[in-house]
């Protein structure tokens, strides 16, 4: 997928380019710039020597020298200052013009880490939402691969009053599908011995069935379709449907992947072949593209062998999504990569 938030070292991540969130001397420091330093060698403290400090903001690139990359790119984030001094603005630019660096240096790949989130202060779910707003409107325009690094998933958000209302979402949709005399525990891919009047469909089932579920209540043709019409929905694949959808939606394929955080070559596979199957979170990811109802993502799923289910977190949290509105698909993989679960996109 395009944009991917990873819990990693970004010392130890493979790509073309890490970013280094330095001080403005650019000669190393604490946190993530002196881990960099420490695991680059002093190759990467003399080429810094001659770059003369870097303003708040801006971007320069190095060697990457012991590092598992070819570049580093060095920027100055801004100090937190209750939020009034410019600080957004700043930090937007530090990840614009890193990306820039990036793109003009052939990149395919770069890694950031959380700018200003460590000991210049800036508050980690919005320094969280700087990063990935400013790197989803760059990927519109551009194609590279880029991870957010977070070192420890745990602070994200945790307090906010939108993972506050999904943890409820998740206990009451969630666990109340399952008895109370059930002698398994909940594993946390969700799956545990349903209800006896209950049928859940696991992930990993075909089935071209739905769940006995509100989400599926709704029927797939009005009793006024075409016959003709009905058959030929019926006869599509997942791919045809795909492509149905995107022009019934007005929008062009490209706004369609990118929306739904699918690398370009995949979407190409997938126009190509009819008969491709996808995986659960790609079919999502292009639900939440497409912005469908619930009625219709189970509709586009089935078409692939899967079916939201009540028993999977992972299907809930979307659920809880989709019922709000809310098609931001890199604020969905914020709330799934804080619950443990697949992100979405490929």
């Amino acid at each position: 997928m395009p944009l991917q938030i990873i819990r990693n070292d970004i010392t130890k991540v493979q790509c073309d380019a890490i970013v280094n969130a330095a001080n403005s001397t650019l000669l190393g420091g604490g946190g993530v710039d002196g881990a960099i330093h420490k695991a680059a060698g002093k190759g990467l403290l003399l080429e810094c020597m001659k770059l003369g400090g870097c303003k708040v903001g801006q971007a320069k690139i190095t060697k990457g020298y012991n590092l598992p990359c070819k570049y580093v790119i060095h920027t100055v984030g801004p100090k937190w200052k209750g939020g009034n001094k410019n600080e957004r603005e700043l930090l937007e630019s530090c990840y614009k013009n890193s990306l820039e660096l990036a793109k003009e240096n052939n990149c395919q790949s770069v890694a950031f880490p959380l700018i200003s989130s460590g000991v210049y202060g800036y508050p980690m779910d919005e320094a969280f939402k700087v990063a990935v707003d400013t790197v989803a409107e760059f990927l519109m325009h551009n194609d590279m691969l880029v991870y957010i690094v977070v070192y420890n998933k745990n602070s994200l958000s945790a307090s906010s009053k939108l993972f506050t209302d999904i943890a409820q979402y998740i206990d009451d949709n969630y666990v109340a599908e399952h008895s109370p005399y059930d002698s398994r525990r909940i594993n946390n891919i969700g799956e545990s011995m349903p209800l006896p009047q209950t049928r859940f469909i696991p992930d990993d089932e075909e089935c071209y069935e739905c769940a006995e579920s509100p989400t599926m209540s709704k029927p797939l043709f009005e009793d006024t379709a075409d016959l003709s019409d009905i058959v030929i929905t019926l006869d599509e694949s997942f791919s045809q449907m795909l492509l149905r959808k995107i022009d019934e939606k007005g929008m062009t394929d490209s706004e369609c992947y990118k929306k739904a955080n699918i690398d370009r070559k995949l979407f190409s596979k997938i126009r190509s072949n009819p008969a491709y199957r996808p995986s659960k979170p790609t079919v999502i990811a292009f639900c939440i593209a497409l912005e469908l109802s619930l009625a219709e993502t189970n509709e586009m799923l089935l078409k692939a062998g899967f079916a939201l289910s009540h028993s999977n977190k992972f299907d809930v949290i979307i659920e809880y999504f989709i019922k709000k509105g809310n098609y931001n698909i890199f604020e969905i993989n914020e709330a799934l990569f804080a619950f443990d679960q697949s992100l979405l996109g490929a």
